[in-house]
């Protein structure tokens, strides 16, 4: 059985699902026991794999792109490692708000070369905070386009370029708050996550464009 979030209920399934959200953020829960979830979540983006890459790695401007985390501070910072302390909020039913704090470690991988494009990954997993088990991966997967003598687009060119964005998190929170409770805020804040990071890399490549 698995959960799934369509952008306004969590729908329980018996097999596992992946829909699309109007705003186009796939997201998927998947119950793995006890008080465990695992959320997936990816999102397109019309930018390269380093526009999108600069944007997630600009650890301290997160929380200004980002509603729901209120701070983001680079608390060590090695070559391809970051210590990040952060505090999320979230509204809860009933006018309650939960505000999660942690520190995490998060490891940036290198590039990997496709066929037809490159990915890129950071790892990452919380030492420290008010979940008992956060951790997962930011996926990076571009795949170049162009136009060939005919017009017609094909994959490996360097005109322009698509990312699809992917959020895997393995979350656990501690006994006295129940997943079920925040299970649909997370995927609704997920969901806002991905879409801002959509809207900042548009912002970026304009600005670029326009000067």
């Amino acid at each position: 059985m698995s959960l799934h979030y369509d952008g306004r209920a969590i729908i329980i399934q018996d097999e596992k699902e992946e829909s699309l959200c109007e705003d186009g953020v796939f997201i998927e829960i998947k119950k793995l026991g006890g008080n465990c979830r695992r959320i997936r979540s990816k999102i397109g983006i019309e930018a390269s794999l380093d526009t999108v890459w600069d944007i997630l790695t600009d650890y301290e401007k997160l929380a200004d792109l980002i509603p729901g985390l209120a701070v983001s501070k680079v608390v060590e910072k090695n070559d391809k490692f970051a210590r990040l302390f952060q505090i999320g909020q979230q509204n809860l039913p009933l006018g309650l708000k939960f505000n999660a704090k942690g520190v995490l470690d998060c490891y940036e991988k290198d590039v990997e070369i496709l066929p037809h494009g490159k990915k890129r990954e950071i790892q990452f997993k919380m030492v420290e905070g008010d979940f008992t088990q956060f951790e997962g991966t930011w996926l990076l997967e571009q795949f170049s386009k162009t136009k060939n003598e005919d017009n017609h687009q094909v994959i490996g060119g360097e005109e322009s370029s698509h990312t699809t964005l992917s959020y895997l998190v393995d979350v656990k929170p501690k006994l006295w708050l129940p997943i079920r409770l925040v299970e649909g805020r997370l995927c609704k804040e997920i969901k806002t996550n991905l879409s801002c990071i959509r809207d900042e890399a548009k912002r970026v490549i304009t600005a670029f464009t326009s000067l």
